[in-house]
C-alpha cells in the first residue's frame, strides 16, 4: 500500500479513537473468561486489531463488531490452547501465550512480530515470568510454547527493567494463578491501568502500589464485562504536532490530557499553543522551537513518540537532540526523513537534528514501522512537493481510520493498493 500526500495545512476537528496499545491487551484478556466481553470506543479499523480478532476466532472465540467502534467477544464451546497462525504475527501473541497458559495450563503461539525499532525487543522477560510462575517454556522454529499442567502458581516476579509487555503479561497470568503474584518494578502507564480497570470489573483482585509493585490474588474464574477503551495518546499527539508544524487550527476531541502531561510540557515550552476546552484540545498559532529530550518509562516521553517529536523539532530554528533510553538505536526513520531533507546525525545514541538546514522536499520514502510512517506523513505536510510513502500499511497497523481523519483535516492524501 502507498500513500501519496500533498503539502497541507491541517485544519478542522478530529476525534481520538481508543488506544491501540490498550485495545490489543484487552482483547488478549478476553481469553481469561468464557463470558461475554464488550469493548466500547474500540479502534476497529487498525490492522493489528483485525489480526488479533482473527486469532481469537482461530482459538474458538466468537467476535463481532457493532456500531463501528464496539467489539463483542464471546465463547460458545471452550478455547484451544494452541494458536496455529501462518499469516503476519503481532507482538501481542506473547500476551495470548500468558492468557492461554494461566487458563488452560498450556499455550502455544507463533513467535511475536511488531515494529522494527533498532536493537529490537527480546521476549526473555516473558519467558522468565512464566517460569517464575511454574511453567516450562520452550521454543521451536515457529512457536513459543509454555506448559503448566497443574496450573500456574503465584510467585514474586522481579522485572529488571520497567517493561510494559512483561508487566501486562504478569498481570494476566496472575489473575488465575494459585495464590498471590507480586510484580516488582512494574511499568505503570495509562494502558496498564486500563487493563487493570477492566480485569477488576471481571472479578480480578489486583492492588497497585505505584511503581514499586503490583499484587494479584489469583481467583478461580473471571466474568465478562463492558468496558470503554481509553483514548490513544499517540494519535492525539500526532494530530497536535500536525497542527503545530503546519500552522493549522485543529480541535482534537477526546484528548487524553492526563496521559500526556510530560510531552505537553516539552511541546508548550517549545512553541506549541495548546488550549484546553473540556475534553478537547485546540492547537493553533504555534511556532515550533527546537527540542531536547530523552525517552523513559511513563510519565516520561514514550519511545513511540520520538519519531513524531523529531519532526516537530526539525521545524524549529536551531538544534534538537533526542535520545532514546528505552530502545537504543531506534532512529531508522531518520534515514527516510533524510531523503526528504532532514539534516541529522546520530552521535553516541543521540539523534541530533539541525533545524537551521531542514527544508523538506517531497520524494519517495518507506514507512519502516508504525510511528515512522506517522512521522513521514507529518513531514509530507510541510514538504515542497508531493511525497509517496510505501509500506503505508504500517501506519494502518495502529491508527484508526487514518486516511479518513487526515482528509477531514484538509490533508491531501490518496491511497494506492499494491
Amino acid at each position: 500500500m502507498k500513500y501519496t500526500i500533498e503539502p497541507s495545512i491541517l485544519n478542522g476537528e478530529v476525534d481520538v479513537s481508543g488506544a491501540k496499545n490498550s485495545y490489543l491487551r484487552l482483547l488478549a484478556a478476553s481469553l481469561l473468561t468464557d463470558s461475554k466481553l464488550t469493548l466500547h470506543n474500540s479502534p476497529t479499523s487498525i490492522l493489528d486489531g483485525k489480526i488479533h480478532l482473527q486469532m481469537l476466532e482461530e482459538l474458538g472465540k466468537d467476535t463481532q463488531i457493532v456500531d463501528s467502534d464496539t467489539v463483542v467477544v464471546d465463547e460458545a464451546a471452550g478455547i484451544k490452547s494452541e494458536l496455529i497462525w501462518e499469516e503476519r504475527s503481532i507482538r501481542n501473541t506473547l500476551l495470548i501465550l500468558g492468557a492461554l497458559t494461566t487458563r488452560t495450563g498450556k499455550g502455544s503461539v507463533p513467535l511475536p512480530g511488531g515494529c522494527s525499532i533498532g536493537e529490537g525487543r527480546p521476549y526473555d522477560l516473558h519467558v522468565y515470568l512464566l517460569e517464575q510462575l511454574g511453567a516450562e517454556v520452550r521454543e521451536t522454529d515457529t512457536q513459543l510454547i509454555a506448559e503448566a499442567p497443574d496450573g500456574l502458581v503465584g510467585n514474586d516476579i522481579h522485572l529488571r527493567i520497567r517493561s510494559t509487555g512483561a508487566t501486562e503479561n504478569s498481570i494476566l497470568c496472575g489473575t488465575l494463578a494459585e495464590g498471590k503474584t507480586t510484580v516488582w518494578n512494574p511499568h505503570i502507564r495509562p494502558e496498564i491501568m486500563d487493563l487493570i480497570s477492566m480485569l477488576r470489573k471481571m472479578g480480578a483482585k489486583i492492588k497497585v502500589f505505584g511503581q514499586e509493585r503490583i499484587e494479584i490474588e489469583g481467583v478461580e474464574s473471571l466474568d465478562g464485562c463492558e468496558h470503554t477503551v481509553l483514548p490513544d495518546n499517540l494519535e492525539a499527539l500526532t494530530w497536535l504536532v500536525g497542527s503545530a508544524i503546519t500552522n493549522g487550527d485543529v480541535q482534537i476531541n477526546n484528548f487524553p490530557f492526563d496521559s500526556l502531561q510530560v510531552p505537553l510540557i516539552f511541546l508548550r515550552e517549545s512553541g506549541a499553543k495548546v488550549f484546553r476546552n473540556g475534553d478537547s484540545a485546540i492547537v493553533r498559532n504555534s511556532t515550533p522551537y527546537p527540542l531536547e529530550l530523552s525517552t523513559g518509562p511513563y510519565p516520561s516521553v514514550n519511545s513511540d513518540m520520538q519519531p513524531i517529536l523529531s519532526v516537530y523539532g526539525s521545524m524549529g530554528d536551531g538544534t534538537s537532540k533526542i535520545v532514546d533510553l528505552r530502545f537504543p538505536g531506534r532512529y531508522e526513520y531518520a534515514e527516510e526523513l533524510g531523503k526528504m531533507g532532514l539534516d541529522y546525525e546520530v552521535e553516541d545514541n543521540v539523534l541530533v537534528v539541525d533545524g537551521h538546514e531542514t527544508g523538506y522536499s517531497g520524494t519517495d520514502v518507506t514507512a519502516t514501522d508504525l510511528r515512522a510512517g506517522a512521522a513521514l506523513s507529518l513531514a509530507a505536510c510541510v514538504a515542497d512537493g508531493r511525497t509517496t510513502i510505501t509500506n503505508a500499511e504500517e501506519i494502518e497497523r495502529g491508527y484508526d481510520n487514518f486516511v479518513e481523519k487526515f482528509s477531514s483535516l484538509d490533508g491531501g492524501i490518496s491511497v494506492q493498493e499494491d
